[in-house]
């Protein structure tokens, strides 16, 4: 099994000078089983660099996951080149967008018609089949399980688990923990806290145990008052859900685009220096474009 980053960045593509080592495409991840099978999880500018390198192995069968239609998550997929090539088979799965009642396919052929992009959705060569999936349900992609859960964000936001041969990974898309919207004295405050707990609870026993965790953490934990309810994570909650769930390895992804490289530099350092590991604690590690893991 073996991931790789192409895209590491929230909100919005920052490329420049103080970018060049952690990148500045928005998020992609690839994701390939153990007997090949390519997955992709998001669309952001970073998918535009990996379909250069899917080029060479066409006639493609790919599968892409969604987990949210934010641009960010979404915006280099008018882009992706194996969808103009006959031949290719695309398999797009992602959330209904119960705001505008739309299914995946209708929110995402939206980018192809000419107020947004030249080229429409009938005249992509490939074939391409869209499944818009329920909490839980699974896709077997070759040897590999891939099974979604709602996470916390403003959106539907889908986190996906991989499980391939005994490996695992697993990815939140945007997310922030929940947290009591209610004030102690008001009356719903208790009703709140249990739900709250046990959904917490719930996203914990399901990414329970997996190899890599890949979590959003946009924000330091200074910075989240003022962000608070924009649906994005910090190092420190990230830290908390890894521990939750024991898993072996945490990454840390989703960069504010406003960071340079050698702020990233200390922030992680930073957290190491906070992070008091135990028995059991996962590897920390911080998403940068190119970084590989193969077990």
């Amino acid at each position: 099994m073996k991931i790789r980053f192409w895209g590491v960045r929230g909100s919005i593509p920052s490329p420049g000078q103080n970018t060049v080592r952690y990148g500045g495409n928005t998020t992609c991840i690839e994701v390939r089983s153990d007997d090949g099978h390519v997955m992709i999880i998001d669309a952001g500018t970073g998918i535009f660099p990996l379909a250069q390198t899917l080029l060479a192995s066409m006639p493609l069968n790919v599968h892409l996951f969604i987990t949210h239609t934010h641009w960010d998550h979404i915006q280099g997929l008018p882009f992706f080149i194996p969808q103009f090539v006959p031949g290719n088979k695309i398999h797009i799965h992602g959330a209904y967008d119960p705001i505008n009642h739309r299914d995946i396919r209708e929110v995402l052929s939206r980018q192809l018609e000419y107020s947004y992009f030249p080229v429409r959705e009938a005249e992509l060569k490939a074939t391409l089949d869209y499944t818009t999936l329920r909490e839980r349900q699974s896709v077997q992609v070759g040897d590999a399980t891939v099974t979604c859960i709602l996470m916390n964000h403003p959106v539907l936001n889908f986190g996906y688990r991989v499980d391939c041969n005994g490996k695992s990974m697993f990815f939140t898309g945007d997310h922030e923990p929940l947290y009591n919207i209610y004030d102690p004295e008001d009356e719903d405050y208790e009703e709140y806290k249990t739900f709250m707990d046990q959904k917490n609870d719930a996203i914990a026993e399901f990414i329970h145990g997996v190899d890599y965790l890949i979590a959003d953490t946009s924000y330091t934990t200074d910075e989240y008052p003022q962000r608070m309810g924009w649906g994005h994570g910090t190092y420190d909650t990230s830290v908390a859900m890894a521990r939750a769930a024991g898993v072996k390895n945490l990454i840390f992804t989703h960069h504010e685009p406003t960071r340079g490289d050698d702020e990233l530099d200390k922030l992680f350092d930073q957290a190491m220096a906070n992070y008091e590991k135990k028995p059991g604690d996962p590897e920390l590690h911080i998403s940068h474009e190119g970084l590989e893991f193969e077990w």
